[in-house]
């Protein structure tokens, strides 16, 4: 696995838009502040063609408008590290021009984004063998203050920490609109894990592997298409085997249990030791004796793997962030995680 250099104190944040820019509000006002915050921080930047575009259909401009931006900037030397604008739609229409060929040959570099941006958290780490930052894009890096889970963000980006724990509050409802671009997080939940344990109840787990993953919306779409390397990759990190991050946003419970049917069948569960499974945007729904936990572990234990579930993984924020090709080791008991990430066993 090649890791990236990180982002040093002076070093100059590269913007790009492969999925939605920041064309609207509140997205326009706070990837502003977001600006102001981290040039307070020292650092200088790099503005894709796309970041405040708004052509497109589910993404910022046209797919080869943005599949160019991505490979050109991901290959420039004009930016040391890589963060989406937003997430949105349709971003895997973008992948027919991006030049993975090109990426691959490039200096790694950190991407930083989530949700949508699984077609390319993902497959840079499948395809290219480079980890990437599966955490809050561009525009949440202006809220005001930071919550917790953005400086753990930065901190990542910058290697200033590499382990990571929950948080004991979440954001069911947010609040931020056109006129409240800043708020932060509506915190009015509190956390509480779920575990599915081979041979037991218990509410205590420990594994380490191989980390990657990504929002299920997006990796089901990419299962058995040109893009799908997850066998290749499987096989080369055998030996130390695979951590499964997941998370759902458009998903109701049936098609997260569909999924996961899909993904198995894919093959992409060889050689799992584990699932951290984060809570859905359809969180505490049920349809047709389906919840959010039985579409998991119906799929799912059948491997007889630890299976931690309503992790801060995902839309309903905050987010935990997680380096997608790390090893990570992760220790949980209760509703307290702590998943230490690195580049090597």
């Amino acid at each position: 696995m090649r890791y990236p250099e990180f982002l040093n104190k002076n070093g100059t944040i590269g913007f790009v838009a492969p999925s939605f820019g920041c064309n609207i509000e509140p997205y326009r006002s706070a990837f502003g502040n977001a600006q102001k915050k981290l040039a307070a921080l020292g650092h200088r930047f790099d503005f894709g063609p796309n970041c405040y575009a708004g052509e497109g259909i589910g993404i910022s401009n046209t797919p080869p408008k943005c599949g160019s931006e991505l490979t050109e900037y991901y290959c420039s030397e004009n930016n040391d590290v890589l963060i989406s604008c937003g997430g949105g739609e349709l971003m895997c229409e973008t992948l027919d021009y991006v030049d993975f060929d090109r990426i691959k040959a490039a200096k790694p570099k950190w991407y930083m984004g989530f949700s949508d941006n699984t077609n390319f958290t993902f497959l840079l780490t499948t395809i290219c063998d480079v980890a990437s930052i599966y955490a809050p894009c561009a525009a949440s890096f202006g809220m005001e203050p930071w919550h917790q889970s953005i400086q753990d963000a930065y901190d990542i980006l910058t290697g200033s920490k590499d382990t990571i724990s929950g948080y004991p509050l979440w954001e069911k409802e947010g609040i931020r609109d056109e006129e409240h671009p800043y708020l932060p997080y509506n915190l009015t939940e509190k956390r509480e894990l779920h575990y599915y344990l081979p041979g037991n109840h218990g509410i205590e787990a420990e594994f380490e592997g191989r980390l990657i993953g990504g929002c299920m919306d997006c990796l089901v779409n990419l299962a058995g298409t040109n893009f799908d390397h997850v066998a290749e990759f499987n096989e080369r990190y055998t030996d130390e085997g695979i951590i499964w991050f997941l998370e759902a946003c458009d998903l109701n419970v049936l098609s997260i249990r569909r999924a996961l049917w899909n993904l198995e069948h894919a093959g992409w569960f060889k050689n799992v030791k584990g699932f951290l499974i984060g809570r859905p945007l359809c969180f505490g729904s049920e349809l047709m004796g389906m919840n959010q936990y039985n579409a998991v572990t119906g799929i799912l234990a059948k491997y007889n793997v630890p299976i931690i579930m309503d992790l801060d993984i995902g839309h309903l924020s905050p987010m935990m962030p997680l380096v997608c090709g790390s090893y990570a080791r992760v220790k949980a008991k209760g509703n307290d995680i702590s998943i230490k990430m690195s580049e090597k066993a």
